[in-house]
């Protein structure tokens, strides 16, 4: 009589492969979280590119510029963690109040004609971009010279 050997993975080999899938999640898993993230915050600042560039055409047009982004005319979509873009005018008469105006580490204006930006992955801000609240949100900085992460400005 022949004898059937049954195929088949030893409990060992089994643990061994899953400690190898396991390995390779643990390091794949935050790559992935965070490459996704980098796109986020790149559609972002996209997106308020593409706002300034209508807010400039407002101003263009009408020598003053938007009290609301609804006075764009534009669909202005939400950022990228689904909240509404921040948008506040600087250089209008009358201006805003100076504790509404958003600051860099210094106390100094990060603007002085308008203000768009997300308020990132937390969806909090705080006027003084030094705030811990306030690391994470995407801003328009330097007059539009400077758009990106508050943390890199």
């Amino acid at each position: 009589m022949d004898k059937q050997y049954q195929r088949g993975f030893t409990l060992l080999e089994l643990m061994f492969a899953i400690a190898i899938v396991a390995a390779l999640a643990a390091i794949a898993i935050p790559s992935y979280k965070n490459y996704v993230e980098q796109l986020k915050v790149n559609q972002a600042i996209a997106d308020i590119a593409g706002i300034s560039l209508a807010i400039g055409q407002f101003h263009s047009t009408n020598l003053t510029y938007p009290q609301s982004l609804a006075q764009l005319n534009i669909t202005i979509p939400l950022d990228p963690w689904g909240n509404a873009y921040q948008y506040l005018a600087i250089g209008v008469n009358p201006p805003p109040k100076t504790s509404q105006v958003r600051r860099d580490k210094s106390l100094r204006p990060i603007n002085t004609d308008y203000d768009v930006y997300s308020m990132g992955k937390d969806g909090q801000t705080a006027t003084q971009l030094a705030s811990s609240k306030a690391q994470d949100d995407i801003v328009r900085a330097s007059n539009g010279s400077y758009i990106g992460l508050a943390s890199g400005f």
